[in-house]
């Protein structure tokens, strides 16, 4: 190994081991206060706000989106802005969370007595427990780190992982609170592809679709009209109750046209795959998905829950979805 690569790989190693341990020195900080932060916010009417600078302030509007995403009410105050004019945002019942590794930065010194002005509940995320934001703060979140990961022990590395990560803690706890279930996540996500796994059914997605169906007893050039005409590769065969009897696709049609010479008289009863894979409307998209994986297909019969025929949903509507 070349010493450029050798490097590479023992920098690279070392930073994942101190960060590691920060991770793992924040197992002391859920104790009691811990409990307390989490109760406090937990049964308040207001919101948490969570402030900071420099690399802590984008930590901040991190854990803010985790919390919105998680059923609890957060936004985001930049330290600096905040001693400018934005100190307005912050509202009688909120909850003020200053993120600071030194817990001693000109912004959050100047800050703090102004929140306490206020009357609102500040509690720290700061590393040093001697720091003066430890000191003023009505409740302390350590999150305490031996050094740095960079090899300059200066940049922050394994600080702002220990501030995310306790982050994602209190996020959790709040959850765990709140009875939050995969149906609220969905609420909170309705545009992203979590979100449509738990809320889309097949019946939003397959009526635009054309419904190509024929009968048992319909002949061959009807078969094909009904096929190209509707562009789905396939068409249901259907009885006059609009029950499913079967399906005919393209391959069917080529296995017929190789094996057959004599075209007259072939109706789709004799073609068609009987018993065929169908999907009920009610159901999950994201079922139609896995059914379509397991069978290596790329379309699905959609029924009503009596079994009458509805339509085709198609791979390509779970794509456009973004479910895939």
């Amino acid at each position: 190994m070349n010493t450029s690569a050798s490097l590479i790989k023992e920098t690279a190693l070392k930073t994942i081991n101190i960060e590691n341990q920060a991770i793992n020195g924040l197992k002391n900080s859920i104790n009691d206060s811990f409990v307390a932060v989490i109760e406090l916010i937990f049964r308040s009417e207001g919101r948490v706000v969570l402030t900071g600078i420099g690399k802590s302030a984008l930590v901040a509007q991190k854990i803010v989106a985790t919390l919105n995403s998680t059923g609890t009410p957060s936004i985001f105050l930049h330290a600096a802005d905040a001693i400018h004019g934005d100190l307005g945002m912050v509202q009688p019942n909120d909850h003020v969370v200053c993120l600071s590794k030194s817990g001693e930065t000109p912004e959050i010194r100047v800050l703090l007595p102004l929140l306490k002005n206020l009357g609102n509940i500040v509690i720290g995320m700061v590393s040093r427990s001697d720091s003066f934001l430890a000191k003023k703060a009505d409740y302390v979140m350590l999150t305490p780190i031996e050094q740095e990961a960079d090899p300059n022990n200066l940049a922050p590395t394994a600080s702002t992982t220990a501030q995310m990560v306790l982050g994602d803690a209190m996020a959790t706890a709040l959850l765990a609170l709140r009875g939050f279930t995969p149906k609220d996540f969905a609420q909170f996500h309705p545009g992203g592809a979590l979100g449509k796994q738990l809320y889309l059914r097949v019946k939003d997605l397959f009526p635009q679709n054309e419904k190509p169906s024929v009968l048992p007893d319909s002949n061959l050039r009807s078969i094909i009209v009904e096929m190209t005409s509707k562009r789905l590769g396939a068409t249901a065969v259907i009885d006059q109750d609009k029950k499913v009897r079967g399906i005919i696709t393209d391959g069917d049609l080529r296995r017929m046209l190789e094996s057959e010479t004599n075209l007259e008289g072939i109706l789709a009863s004799a073609i068609m795959s009987a018993d065929p894979i169908v999907i009920h409307d009610n159901e999950m998209a994201v079922k139609a998905l896995q059914i379509m994986r397991k069978n290596s297909i790329t379309q699905l019969i959609v029924t009503s829950s009596n079994g009458v025929f509805q339509g085709f949903i198609h791979l390509h509507d779970l794509i456009r979805e973004g479910l895939i």
